[in-house]
């Protein structure tokens, strides 16, 4: 804490795991899109942009007190949505107050993309924009349609791709379980297809959890969804793995949510994870139990 010098946090935050030792700043405010069945991080507040006033504060604050922190995430849930003029001013002002951060992350959505030409994405980058966390969820248009994610598969791996392009690292995360029982495996190919198309450096597979008050715990509630059993996630996972190809990237499943931590090392890793799966979904291998499982 900081005295009477903090940053201005406005309702409930949340960053990447990855993210932990970043300097924390909230760009905007909410979720521009707000309407995804499984998610109430953003239901408190309504989406907007942060008065530069507030920023130059916490910019301020940044300043004096994280000289030891060297990369900064700006926040919250869709903050790629914002202008390319705030962008700009935004990590030039990073640059110019806080000259020892090496990278500067986001959570990026395909709406946020899509708003900017790729000549804008590559300027981002060369201001210090090095990474967006781009949250797919699933490659299955059918699971899209339902959880409302507001894009199908063609226009989220477009968008990907342009991001790459532009030399900005991804790191993909996508939800186990979000599919449900009946639609388990064929969203695990799907995601797999989705994520061989983009070739992302990073990926993070979340097992989803219902959260009370939203849409997917009300299906839940009235029959209408299942959540697959552990042994059926890990089976999803092991589908999910078998079906992606990356040229280098890291496939991690080792959020506090998963059953089972992994991380893989594509391409070479790939068949020992999918062998340490086997095992799991047999009931060879210790999991995590429930009450131990965390957003």
């Amino acid at each position: 804490m900081f005295g009477f010098e903090e940053f201005d946090y406005q309702g409930f935050i949340m960053r990447p795991p990855s993210e932990a030792d970043s300097i924390l700043i909230q760009f905007t405010l909410g979720c521009s899109h707000n309407k995804c069945t499984f998610c109430n991080a953003y239901k408190d507040k309504r989406f907007s942009i942060k008065p530069r006033e507030i920023l130059e504060r916490d910019l301020g604050v940044a300043e004096k007190h994280c000289r030891g922190q060297n990369r900064v995430f700006l926040m919250d849930g869709d903050a790629l949505v914002a202008p390319q003029d705030r962008w700009e001013w935004m990590l030039e002002q990073i640059r110019a107050r806080l000259p020892w951060v090496k990278r500067i992350g986001v959570y990026g959505n395909s709406k946020g993309v899509m708003l900017k030409s790729d000549e804008e994405l590559r300027r981002l980058k060369d201001l210090g924009l090095g990474i967006v966390y781009y949250g797919v969820e699933s490659g299955d248009d059918e699971t899209l349609k339902r959880i409302r994610k507001g894009a199908d598969s063609a226009r989220l791996i477009e968008q990907g791709r342009r991001l790459k392009a532009a030399g900005i690292k991804l790191s993909i995360t996508v939800l186990l379980g979000i599919a449900g029982k009946d639609r388990s495996l064929g969203h695990a190919r799907a995601t797999g297809r989705l994520l061989t198309a983009i070739d992302p450096e990073y990926v993070g597979a979340l097992t989803v959890m219902v959260m009370p008050g939203t849409p997917l715990a009300v299906e839940l509630d009235a029959g209408a969804f299942a959540l697959p059993s552990p042994q059926e996630a890990l089976a999803e996972l092991r589908e999910m793995v078998a079906c992606t190809d990356l040229s280098s990237g890291l496939f991690m499943s080792n959020h506090a949510s998963n059953y089972l931590p992994v991380r893989i090392q594509y391409p070479e890793g790939r068949e020992q994870a999918l062998r340490l799966l086997d095992k799991a979904v047999d009931g060879a291998t210790h999991l995590r139990s429930e009450w131990m499982r965390r957003l």
